[in-house]
């Protein structure tokens, strides 16, 4: 904890100002704006948190932060000359609107922001599309009601994406067997049966014959059982991303040894799956990093001889998202970068899909990245498996 004071510290020092790669002139300029929290770690210039209180929600944004400045690290190492300036969204003078509001952004020709509020998304995303300048949203909550903005490019793909591609992926691999699909009420709820209900009507291929079951939230593990066959493999589908309503569903159908099933999940059950579940589970993810691979052992190295804590997504996420795209903007420009958004010449862990997601006329609302990844996991085995 002494070690994450001291990086707070850090990020308190260049949040007040920007900084050059190079002594020499600037070419390229690229702003970050990311969740710091730092108002509630300092008083004017002293940290006030003390050694063994660092709050939760702090978390994520300073993993974000310090995947970004590792890859400014590497991109320095590799010759580019660029000046960065690091933006806290929750502080109460340099918030987003008060840094639009004194024009400091100008020259700036790459935005690259973790979100944790929609609201805000929209503010930054309009300066974006104003302005000309690429905005990356690298985490969730995705597009925040963007429309009609040829700047604001989407790495966590939409709720509409995940269950379309999801839909596809148990057409193909679990088509054949007993398919039960769990929900509850709820307007989220009723979004994500539409999707599938749509995708039975218009596939290609043969739609899936899935029988539909809205339970309450205190549902019993009778009222699972009443929908499955022991004598045939059952693939159970969660159709919610209500948390408390997922984890119960999980622990529930670990609980049911004379069934053999696999469970299918929502997007977020990434970090929802205990480390006992032992039913196999699969979930999409546009992110998936390999923990075996020679790129996350050298950067988990690193960051813990650095800063003595594990390498978690979040600090990859900032990593990957500053090192590919501003690669892309200084091969390319902030307008031709469009059409390179998924060479993958610069791809580290997760290859990109990133194509003009367009409205019902044909015009384009933002980019998106459709590429997911297909996670399966079962006890400590986690695997992607597409």
């Amino acid at each position: 904890m002494q070690r994450l004071a001291s990086i707070l510290i850090i990020i308190f020092i260049f949040s007040l100002f920007s900084f050059q790669t190079k002594a020499q002139t600037v070419i390229n300029k690229i702003a970050v704006f990311a969740p710091l929290y730092i108002d509630s770690a300092f008083e004017g210039n002293n940290y006030k948190l003390g050694n063994n209180n660092l709050p939760k929600n702090m978390l994520p944004g300073l993993e974000f932060y310090n995947g970004i400045m590792m890859a400014v690290d590497s991109l320095k190492s590799e010759g580019y000359s660029f000046e960065i300036n690091i933006y806290d969204t929750k502080s109460s003078i340099e918030n987003i609107n008060n840094v639009l509001q004194k024009n400091e952004m100008k020259g700036v020709g790459l935005i690259i922001a973790s979100f944790n509020n929609r609201n805000e998304i929209k503010t930054l995303s309009n300066y974006a599309a104003i302005n000309n300048i690429p905005i990356i949203s690298a985490t969730y909550p995705n597009d925040g009601g963007i429309s009609n903005n040829h700047y604001f490019v989407l790495l966590n793909s939409t709720l509409r994406t995940h269950c379309k591609e999801l839909y596809k992926f148990i057409q193909h691999n679990y088509a054949i067997g007993h398919l039960v699909y769990f929900t509850r009420k709820g307007a989220t709820e009723n979004f994500i049966q539409s999707i599938f209900s749509e995708m039975s009507r218009t596939t290609p291929a043969i739609p899936l014959k899935i029988k539909t079951v809205e339970l309450t939230d205190s549902f019993s593990t009778k009222q699972i059982t009443d929908y499955l066959d022991s004598n045939k493999h059952n693939t159970i589908i969660c159709g919610s991303l209500d948390e408390a309503f997922g984890l119960r569903l999980i622990k529930t159908v670990n609980t049911l040894k004379n069934y053999r099933a696999v469970l299918i999940g929502m997007p977020t059950w990434d970090v929802l799956i205990p480390d006992d579940a032992t039913v196999e589970t699969v979930y999409s993810t546009p992110f998936y990093y390999a923990k075996n691979s020679t790129l996350y052992n050298a950067i988990s190295t690193k960051y813990r001889q650095t800063f003595n804590q594990h390498a978690t997504d979040m600090l990859l996420k900032g990593y990957e998202a500053m090192y590919y795209f501003s690669h892309l903007y200084f091969e390319y420009g902030s307008e031709l970068m469009f059409k390179h958004l998924s060479e993958n010449k610069y791809n580290l862990f997760n290859q990109f899909n990133i194509l003009p997601n367009k409205n019902t006329n044909n015009n384009i609302n933002y980019y998106e990245n459709y590429k997911l990844y297909f996670i399966k996991k079962s006890g400590s085995s986690i695997k992607a498996v597409n």
